[in-house]
């Protein structure tokens, strides 16, 4: 009778135990899906915080254990309230629309070129002010010299939207989940060059080829040339050094292997509060306008992922990249840069990243197999609309300018341009780490 008793009380608990996984999975599905689709256009954050709150009022995440997840994020945060506190700078002094009709008059009326000196530009912007500032900022921009051009717009929209996630692993600072997948393992500079430099280029080069070969038609109608150059005023002007500087002051930062968010903040803040007092304007203008709502989406996201830690998830993630790995290097690394390519898509990159960050945070694999996972969560995102943050903004800002793309539009564009460019990095990265 005892053994019974036992036996019955072993069965109930895992009754409980599964029970409980299956309702973590559940609530966190539905979070990220309300993230992804924006049902009744409430707000993605709305999403990530009310499943993070069901988590932790259902018993499912302890407080305790929620705040440690929360707290987990702080480089994050600071990182992305620096580069948002930037890019609104930059968009009200009108930074980014100079520089876009600049574009165009280099472009002298051909398509190709303004094409080619879009994909420029947003890849300086991704590189030195993350992906998420050129969705955000440079969009309506290139939107508007499109339209004053009498350009059809939606080739050098969706040029924005690919370029901003392929030029997204240059630099440890071109990409908010950059700092997620690595955490307190970020490479110093010179390592991450060494090791993303190829990858990166060739991502780049492919993404650009192929887009430009897709848009091949649109791109034969000539363009008008004899546009304004609108006035970069003083601050406008005081801006672009700021963003210099910021850019130096970043560089540094990760050249001594220091955390990126205070650094981040405290220099765009600096850069703020020099622009604002020279035009002796209060900030409160430009804080109202940046989108602080990005905050708490990434720290209910953080939550959500502590609650598939605890379902084993996390863990059986490391230790079959663990056990993959040390079947082969090579295979652990194009089949976790492949597969996370892809699931990025379903879940969004962000809380994939999450998850394989602190999956490989937890196993000693080759530095390969890391990087392939960097540049998964990076350009996977590619292949659609919800594939990462930077594109849903990108989505949100031409729908802001009348514009629209559907879900089938960028799948189109995105299944031929995502897969060329992510085995291209691959191959970049393998390459140079041989």
């Amino acid at each position: 009778m005892t053994c019974l008793r036992d036996a019955s009380r072993t069965h109930t608990r895992m009754t409980a135990f599964h029970a409980a996984h299956l309702a973590t999975w559940t609530v966190a599905a539905s979070a990220v899906t309300g993230v992804i689709l924006r049902p009744w256009r409430m707000h993605e954050a709305v999403w990530a915080v009310a499943g993070a709150a069901a988590l932790v009022l259902a018993g499912l995440v302890s407080w305790r254990n929620a705040g440690i997840a929360v707290g987990r994020g702080l480089d994050v945060y600071l990182f992305l309230a620096g580069m948002m506190l930037l890019s609104e700078l930059a968009r009200r002094e009108g930074l980014f629309d100079f520089l876009a009709a600049h574009a165009v008059e280099l472009a002298a009326g051909s398509p190709r070129r303004l094409f080619l000196l879009t994909y420029a530009i947003g890849t300086l912007v991704t590189v030195f002010m993350s992906n998420d500032a050129t969705a955000v900022v440079l969009t309506p921009a290139v939107y508007a010299v499109a339209r004053r051009a009498k350009a059809d717009a939606l080739p050098y929209l969706f040029a924005c939207a690919f370029i901003a996630n392929a030029a997204s692993f240059v630099l440890p600072i071109s990409n908010p989940a950059n700092l997620v997948i690595f955490g307190t393992h970020m490479p110093p500079l010179l390592q991450w060059l060494g090791q993303f430099t190829l990858p990166s280029l060739l991502a780049v080069v492919a993404t650009f080829a192929m887009h430009r070969r897709l848009e091949h038609g649109h791109l034969c109608r000539p363009i008008d040339s004899g546009i304004e150059i609108p006035t970069l005023s003083r601050s406008g002007a005081l801006t672009g050094y700021g963003i210099a500087l910021v850019a130096i002051a970043l560089l540094l930062a990760s050249f001594h292997g220091v955390a990126l968010g205070p650094p981040t903040l405290l220099a765009t803040s600096v850069v703020a509060a020099v622009v604002l007092f020279a035009k002796r304007e209060a900030p409160w203008a430009t804080l109202r306008h940046v989108s602080w709502g990005v905050l708490p989406l990434v720290a209910g996201l953080f939550v959500l992922v502590q609650g598939l830690q605890q379902t084993g998830a996390v863990s059986g993630l490391a230790r079959l990249l663990q056990s993959a790995a040390d079947a082969s290097t090579a295979a652990a690394a194009w089949g976790a840069g492949i597969g996370l390519a892809l699931a990025c898509n379903l879940v969004n990159n962000l809380p994939m990243g999450l998850v394989a960050g602190t999956a490989v945070n937890a196993t000693q694999v080759d530095p390969v197999v890391r990087g392939a996972i960097a540049i998964a969560i990076d350009l996977g995102p590619n292949l659609s609309v919800t594939g990462s943050l930077a594109t849903i903004l990108w989505l949100t800002a031409i729908r802001r300018e009348g514009e629209d793309v559907t879900a089938w539009q960028f799948l189109r564009r995105g299944a031929l341009v995502m897969p060329l460019a992510l085995l291209a990095a691959l191959a970049g990265l393998w390459l140079q780490a041989g």
